[in-house]
């Protein structure tokens, strides 16, 4: 449940985050709060991870700043209780598209590339595996889904019905800009961006796109260790991947295709996922968390 904010009023929860107005009615800002929870498989799970709101926000602030572009927030002088993973953010008008950018096939796009060649309509040379590098980095749209439900990838014509075809023009620029900056920042620091999502918003009014959500954070991005990449098989990451990895094995004892909501996590992945976390961003940054 979300916590009570001294003058803020709690409006909306998503899978990890709360969204809070003003009190007094205003409407032009919001309070983001990152909380400490944690999804898998389209279920919040019943154990969170320590910091890892803490993680998002700081990472997030990281990469708005050094992006550049235009985006929703506006301070982060917030409520002490929730000191060091909110936002004060701009409302936005959003998109009601994920603008995913891939610069390596694997998860939902190796599926459908292995169903017909290609990903959200864009087709793909023979012979890819998972973890290929692509030779141009794509965008696959999404639209986005209900809690508890998976988000839909589509073709660019069916982003371009829902947003018009300049405002899809316009996202797909911006996606794959943004994501081959970030790609070019990470590699540097030892890290593959293998795929990430972006949402966008307009400021309500004017015709300025702007980013919103978070950005650029292990929740949102696939982010593999340099080192270890090797073409053909599932490659370490700094995510949820230890949480994913005991829910589906027979520790767990949950079937991830019935009706039961998954099991508590045992306080060693809780551990080893809140260091990969903590590490992305070390290695990121370059600072200590």
């Amino acid at each position: 449940m979300a916590a009570a904010i001294p003058g803020w009023t709690h409006v909306y929860s998503g899978k990890v985050r709360d969204l809070y107005e003003p009190v007094d009615g205003g409407d032009a800002v919001v309070l983001v709060v990152a909380s400490d929870r944690i999804s898998a498989y389209d279920h919040v799970l019943p154990t969170e991870i320590p910091d890892k709101g803490a993680v998002l926000t700081a990472l997030s602030l990281w990469w708005f700043d050094l992006l550049g572009a235009p985006h929703h927030v506006v301070s982060t002088d917030v409520p002490d209780q929730v000191a060091g993973r909110a936002m004060i953010c701009r409302r936005l008008a959003m998109f009601p598209v994920e603008c995913v950018a891939r610069g390596y096939l694997t998860g939902s796009g190796l599926v459908e590339y292995r169903e017909g060649g290609a990903v959200c309509g864009v087709p793909l040379p023979p012979g890819l595996e998972d973890g290929s590098k692509l030779a141009t980095p794509i965008f696959t749209p999404a639209t986005k889904a209900d809690l508890g439900e998976h988000d839909e990838n589509v073709t660019f014509e069916k982003a371009a019905a829902a947003v018009g075809e300049g405002n899809a023009t316009r996202l797909r620029d911006l996606t794959l800009e943004l994501y081959t900056r970030a790609a070019e920042v990470a590699a540097e620091r030892g890290i593959i961006l293998a795929d990430t999502k972006f949402e966008f918003g307009r400021i309500p009014g004017t015709d300025e796109i702007v980013l919103g959500d978070e950005v650029l954070t292990p929740d949102s991005s696939r982010y593999w260790p340099a080192e270890s990449w090797e073409p053909g098989r599932s490659q370490p990451s700094f995510d949820k991947q230890y949480v994913r990895d005991w829910l589906t094995s027979p520790g767990s004892g949950w079937d991830r295709h019935g009706e039961a909501p998954p099991p508590p996590l045992p306080d060693d992945v809780v551990d080893r996922t809140r260091a990969r976390y903590v590490e992305a961003y070390e290695r990121l940054t370059g600072r200590t968390f």
